[in-house]
């Protein structure tokens, strides 16, 4: 190939151009290669920095809760400015290069974690669970540089597993002296049901329908309670991350309640996400932590009970950029602006019962009667139509199965003009957030 290009210029006289595609066509050469390359099966093992968690400095109380709010309004001491000009207070100064500022010691669950520190720790709930083994592993990476703490969970259900893997590569991708505040990931919140392939705890509790929980509650209450103040109170924002639920899938995507400035702020650091407005479920987590004033949004990536390379790799790059926006890392990113958020969305239910063959992907773009799929009876091999009754994008899909009618088969992000003309609501048992 080279010599074939290099015969071609033999007869052309050298010019500014024919050098130009040269250099091009040698990078050419070089980059093509690397264009088939992922990174999907790039798994990052323990640093050699990371140390047990044994090691660390014990704090005085193993679960420290934050400050009460009446705490909160005690007034700072003020500090009396120095009776110097300000120039000639900085003139001494000014040839010699700026302090850089040192991130400060993270107490959580018992220990006091130094700036610089990776460690792996446990968390014990400090709700007891008699005979039930709950000892959580917790990650922590506490950054050189001061900053905010950032608390990354996954699998508060016990079978959404592509979080599980992201909450890892994110975790053990970070290098604690280049980064900027604290990182905390919970790669498996809900170990008691993870360990039974199942979405709920051993007593048929939804946790993700209990926080912040009761100290003298269900088990689902206390475990939920436990888990809100020993480790959800000590982060500045929390990303919970999700699946879709009972043979159903997602496309990538954010949830969040867009009337918060700051949860706002947060949903829309993901870069090319789609953003979907939902309060969400009163006593799930993300709902619990922005009514203790803590901004947080729920990212929702592919189906349950599989990992998914393609699905995991979305979300690591998506987490990657909210870290760059947060200004927590300083890699080189290259992200494009965020879809516009989608502010109404709908569940389309089939009306027959057969088998569910759909005609749309996932993420795809419709418009008013489409048609999404076809239900087929298995006996008289009848066939049934199901039509998309608005125009926006796929954002979530039933995998093609064996379905009832009123099952929710297409979960559609609705386009509208603005976030102020809205369709009129539609579906009196609208279920948007079933899988959340």
């Amino acid at each position: 190939m080279g010599a074939t290009f290099f015969s071609h210029f033999s007869h052309v006289r050298p010019s500014i151009s024919s050098y130009f595609s040269l250099i091009t066509y040698t990078t050419l050469l070089f980059f093509i290669p690397l264009l088939g390359q992922t990174n999907e099966d790039i798994s990052p093992l323990e640093p050699k920095y990371w140390v047990a968690a044994e090691s660390l400095q014990l704090a005085h109380h193993n679960h420290p809760a934050p400050p009460p709010i009446e705490r909160l309004t005690e007034k700072l001491p003020q500090t009396s400015r120095p009776n110097t000009f300000p120039y000639k207070e900085s003139a001494a100064f000014s040839l010699l290069p700026p302090p850089v500022p040192q991130g400060k010691d993270k107490i959580l669950l018992g220990y006091r974690v130094p700036p610089g520190t990776a460690t792996r720790m446990t968390w014990v709930p400090s709700q007891g669970f008699t005979g039930l083994d709950v000892d959580t592993p917790v990650l922590v990476v506490n950054g050189e540089r001061p900053g905010k703490t950032l608390c990354i969970t996954a699998a508060v259900h016990g079978d959404e597993l592509n979080g599980i893997e992201m909450v890892r590569q994110i975790m053990y991708g970070l290098n604690p002296s280049s980064l900027r505040g604290t990182v905390v990931g919970v790669p498996i919140v809900n170990l008691l049901a993870f360990g039974r392939n199942s979405r709920y705890l051993p007593d048929r509790r939804d946790l993700n329908r209990h926080f912040p929980g009761s100290p003298n509650g269900s088990l689902a209450s206390r475990f939920a309670y436990s888990f809100f103040n020993d480790i959800v109170r000590h982060c500045d924002a929390l990303v919970d991350l999700h699946t879709g639920s009972f043979h159903r899938t997602n496309l990538t995507q954010v949830r969040a309640d867009l009337s918060h400035t700051s949860v706002y702020d947060l949903a829309h650091a993901f870069g090319y996400v789609v953003v979907l407005n939902t309060s969400g479920n009163d006593h799930s987590l993300r709902s619990a932590a922005v009514s203790a004033g803590i901004p947080t949004v729920t990212m929702e990536a592919g189906e349950p009970l599989r990992m998914q390379k393609h699905i995991v790799r979305e979300g690591v790059e998506a987490l990657k950029i909210l870290l760059k926006k947060r200004n927590m890392i300083d890699h080189s990113l290259f992200w494009r602006e965020p879809e516009p958020a989608f502010y109404q969305s709908t569940w389309v239910r089939s009306q027959d019962s057969g088998i569910l063959f759909s005609r749309v992907k996932l993420g795809a773009n419709v418009v008013r009667g489409d048609i999404l799929g076809t239900i087929t009876n298995p006996v008289t091999s009848e066939q049934a139509t199901i039509k998309s009754p608005y125009a926006g994008k796929i954002i979530g899909m039933a995998l093609d199965q064996f379905v009832l009618p009123g099952f929710a088969s297409y979960h559609i992000g609705i386009v509208t003009k603005d976030k102020d003309s809205l369709p009129t609501a539609h579906n009196p048992d609208q279920d948007s957030l079933e899988d959340e």
